[in-house]
């Protein structure tokens, strides 16, 4: 992208803002927040119960893909969730060594509350600003989502969210 076209000062505060976003240090503090008070899940297997929502029942190998962790990483969080009742492990139907993660009733539950919980961290995190505004800015940033990776955001497999 050249400096000289419109538009590009702004472009490089949103791609620094989008960068700022994904440092790890800045997403355990989100994570943190989110699971305040929370039992059950931690800011490390966070992300594997996140994952498996938004992805739908896989392997551990697949998961760990989505979500960019080890696979012997996501195992090890994958079982700490199964022991909280929170996922369960499955036989693959498609190939006998490998098992299925997929979420309990309980997970799933889990779940909606911490997305109803980041529904209400991103509302305090737009103070003042209107409805529409809310409306136009979600909308847009969708549409940049979208564009950044090429296809639309993976749709959350979770009931309900």
């Amino acid at each position: 992208m050249s400096q000289d076209k419109p538009g590009h000062a702004d472009a490089q505060r949103i791609a620094s803002a989008i960068g700022a976003l994904l440092l790890r240090a800045n997403r355990m503090h989100l994570y943190d927040a989110l699971l305040e008070g929370h039992t059950g899940v931690d800011r490390w297997t966070y992300p594997v119960l996140s994952g498996l929502a938004r992805t739908g029942s896989s392997s551990a190998s697949e998961l760990a893909d989505q979500i960019g962790l080890d696979r012997t990483v996501t195992t090890r969080y994958a079982t700490r969730l199964q022991e909280a009742g929170l996922l369960t492990r499955q036989p693959s139907p498609h190939d006998l060594r490998a098992t299925v993660l997929q979420l309990t009733p309980e997970g799933e539950r889990c779940v909606q509350t911490l997305r109803a919980r980041l529904n209400e961290l991103v509302l305090d995190a737009l103070p003042g600003w209107s409805p529409d505004r809310i409306h136009t800015f979600a909308l847009d940033f969708d549409q940049v989502v979208q564009n950044l990776v090429g296809a639309p955001a993976v749709a959350d497999q979770s009931p309900g969210a």
